[in-house]
């Protein structure tokens, strides 16, 4: 029978790149996080999350703040405003567009959805402690900070 621990290690010069690395941690927590959230409420998250720190937004400013289509950012919405967790009204400074805000019921459910998040990130993280996990958190931020953001 042949050991098929070999199979699964990683040239060291694979391994020495941190972008492979951060990939592979990226995929680990899209994984994980599939696992305690489904898709519909990943998405939703997103949106709440912003229209709970930013306030009242239009589709527009979401899909720049977010990263996200156009299309899947109407998707979203229209899902949320069908079970009363946005509302979607003009503009009174432009008519032409829509403001989009968090409602009460809304709030409650990204607080429903945070926990699951927050169950994803710990079953990811679970190798390191607090402080560690703050560091990682911040290199993280500081490299992000220091690239340009790009269009979805």
């Amino acid at each position: 029978m042949v050991d098929t621990d070999d199979e699964f290690h990683t040239p060291a010069r694979l391994s020495a790149l941190t972008s492979w690395q951060a990939h592979k941690v990226s995929t680990l927590g899209a994984r994980m996080t599939a696992r305690h959230m489904p898709l519909t409420a990943r998405s939703d998250f997103a949106v709440l999350a912003a229209l709970e720190e930013f306030g009242p937004l239009s589709q527009a400013q979401l899909c720049r703040r977010l990263g996200i289509d156009r299309n899947d950012v109407s998707g979203i919405i229209g899902r949320l405003e069908a079970d009363a967790r946005v509302d979607r009204k003009p503009d009174p400074g432009d008519r032409r567009r829509n403001l989009v805000t968090l409602t009460p019921s809304g709030a409650r459910y990204l607080d429903e959805i945070q926990h699951d998040a927050d169950l994803a990130q710990d079953e990811l993280l679970v190798g390191l402690d607090d402080q560690e996990r703050r560091q990682l958190h911040a290199l993280l931020a500081k490299t992000l900070a220091a690239h340009r953001p790009e269009p979805a």
